[in-house]
């Protein structure tokens, strides 16, 4: 499959004096190591993280991103005082790599500030491009450009090693990067007025994040539209994911509904909920609309 690392850092100016760094490193969305706010060293996150590179090679990344972090710093209160940016402002970064099936490549950069995309790196040319044109973003892309130490990190973390290091990570962290839990989903009625129901389908506990979820009527499945409402995924503190999708109808409209729910530990198979039943079906693929079409022939609204 395609995998992606990434690593994210936050960092708050409160004045010229005083900045707060966060760092995450990310494999997917496995935590692989966090930055300490005081020393910026590098706190692992997975116990088989720091086995996957040699130690020079994690003595390499270390001291590199203290000079990245000193020299960013630096520069960024140095622009902000010349050209009167407000404080406090917040800065953010993400850089990594993406490795696709066939073993190539793909570098990526950002920057960020107050929340807003700011520059992007174009890795084909190796130059920083502007996402919004102002005095503030121009400074910040001349300087990037003679930025020597992030584009030594970026030269070393993605360019030369993505392959490698990245193989070396899904080697190492299989079972964590493979590990599938399965969705457990329930359906439930709100009647927020007498003229409507609301249909909740609540999906929880499952992993990885990618999943689909639909709502049929009879047999049909329901298409985008003001009556249907799917939250974003939300993650649970046990390392899985939760959402929820909510069907507006009309009370008594003489439809069945049913909750249906793909995920990839599922395999070829679906999850049926229906609404006004204790039942849950599980289904192949091939068979979805027949067994569809008779787990709900009976019940409706």
């Amino acid at each position: 499959g395609t995998f992606t690392v990434r690593l994210l850092q936050t960092t708050t100016f409160q004045n010229t004096s005083f900045a707060d760094t966060e760092g995450l490193g990310l494999l997917e969305d496995i935590e692989l190591g966090s930055l300490d706010q005081h020393t910026w060293s590098i706190h692992f996150c997975q116990p088989w993280v720091r086995s996957a590179l040699p130690r020079a090679d994690w003595d390499t990344i270390d001291n590199l991103l203290k000079i990245y972090l000193q020299q960013f710093n630096h520069l960024i209160n140095e622009g902000a005082m010349q050209r009167d940016v407000p404080y406090p402002f917040v800065a953010q970064c993400m850089a990594g790599c993406v490795l696709y099936p066939n073993r190539t490549s793909e570098v990526f950069a950002y920057v960020g500030y107050n929340g807003q995309d700011f520059l992007s790196f174009d890795t084909k040319n190796a130059t920083w491009t502007l996402s919004q044109d102002t005095n503030l973003s121009r400074y910040v892309q001349s300087f990037l450009q003679n930025y020597t130490a992030l584009s030594e990190l970026v030269e070393m973390l993605f360019n030369e090693t993505c392959v490698d290091e990245m193989e070396m990570l899904l080697h190492y962290g299989r079972a964590a990067v493979e590990r599938q839990e399965l969705p457990v989903a329930t359906v439930f009625a709100r009647n927020p007025s007498p003229e409507q129901l609301l249909l909740v389908c609540h999906v929880t506990g499952f992993y990885p994040r990618p999943i689909s979820v639909a709502w049929l009527r009879d047999g049909q499945e329901v298409p985008p539209g003001p009556a249907l409402n799917t939250s974003t995924i939300l993650p649970n503190a046990d390392l899985t994911y939760q959402l929820r999708s909510v069907l507006a109808v009309a009370p008594r409209d003489g439809h069945s509904y049913v909750c249906r729910v793909r995920h990839h530990s599922l395999g070829t198979r679906s999850l049926l909920i229906p609404w006004g039943s204790s039942e849950v079906v599980l289904i192949t693929g091939l068979t979805a609309g027949l067994l569809a079409a008779m787990v709900i022939a009976a019940v409706s609204v």
